[in-house]
């Protein structure tokens, strides 16, 4: 199974990109045992668009562009359902078991999702009701699939 981020806009480097790159390394480690083959992350650029409107449904495109049509697809959205760490595990869990082969998780720009990403999803999900930086929320997806592989392997990182 492959699973990827596909994100608007770029992580500068700096303590944030740091903290992604930890969480990410962690993942790809204890990823493989969990039938992962491969991580990646593809940054995408942020649309130059004068409304909103334009922007999301121009960032949509280069989001959905290229997806595989089997691909599980996971937008991030403060209007998504939250979930707790074994609940997402287990979402992961499923996935693999059922054969999927690949998950792709979307993070959106600026002015958020455009509605025709959200239709395509499998799931929404959201880390609360806030609104949350797009480096943040990479960081936070890192942690969680980092969390979610320890969980699976029964290791002591996830405490509940």
């Amino acid at each position: 199974m492959k699973l990827s981020i596909h994100a608007i806009g770029r992580m500068k480097s700096g303590p944030e990109r740091e903290l992604f790159q930890r969480y990410w390394a962690r993942a790809q480690s204890l990823g493989k045992a969990q039938g992962v083959q491969t991580l990646s992350i593809k940054e995408l650029s942020e649309s130059k668009a004068g409304r909103a409107r334009e922007r999301m449904a121009q960032e949509a495109t280069q989001l959905l562009n290229g997806l595989d049509e089997k691909a599980f697809v996971v937008a991030l959205d403060e209007r998504g359902k939250t979930m707790n760490s074994p609940d997402f595990a287990q979402t992961i869990r499923q996935c693999r078991d059922e054969g999927v082969g690949e998950i792709v998780f979307i993070i959106g720009g600026a002015d958020g999702l455009d509605a025709s990403v959200r239709e395509r999803t499998n799931r929404v999900i959201g880390f609360g009701a806030m609104t949350w930086p797009h480096q943040f929320v990479r960081i936070m997806i890192a942690e969680q699939i980092y969390r979610c592989f320890a969980i699976l392997a029964g290791h002591p990182y996830h405490k509940s």
